[in-house]
């Protein structure tokens, strides 16, 4: 056997490794407590039709404002509205548990991801972007 074929059957097997220590880390986030509280949450955000219509409400007025303001016809008060309207959103206690469910989430997810990229001289959870960034 060829020292090229073993080179290659190594980073066969060092991918098909790390193929599987990804398989099964999706499999252990999905075991952990603050995954099974976020999904409960999320499902009964998608199930209250309170939080449905207070999101669609919100989703249109952003979506205004957005487009007022790229037209520079924006206003304070429209601002304010965005603001109540998402205020309003996020008093419904359905939202209040996804948002802190879906914060915690995040955070053991960030740790995760530390975890992962201590050893390498990349953070993969940062956002992609140029090779030299400050």
């Amino acid at each position: 056997m060829s020292t090229e074929s073993t080179e290659a059957d190594a980073e066969m097997e060092a991918a098909a490794r790390a193929t599987e220590l990804a398989s099964e880390l999706g499999d252990a986030i999905t075991d952990l407590d603050s995954y099974q509280r976020f999904e409960e949450a999320k499902a009964a955000v998608e199930a209250s039709e309170e939080a449905q219509e207070k999101i669609r409400e919100f989703e249109g007025l952003r979506e205004e404002f957005m487009m007022a303001r790229q037209s520079g016809d924006a206003s304070n008060k429209d601002l304010r509205q965005l603001q109540v309207a998402q205020e309003e959103l996020h008093d419904l206690p359905e939202m209040s548990e996804y948002l802190q469910a879906q914060s915690q989430l995040e955070l053991e997810l960030q740790e995760l991801n530390q975890m992962i990229s201590a050893p390498l001289a990349v953070d993969f959870g940062e956002k992609a972007g140029g090779c030299c960034q400050d």
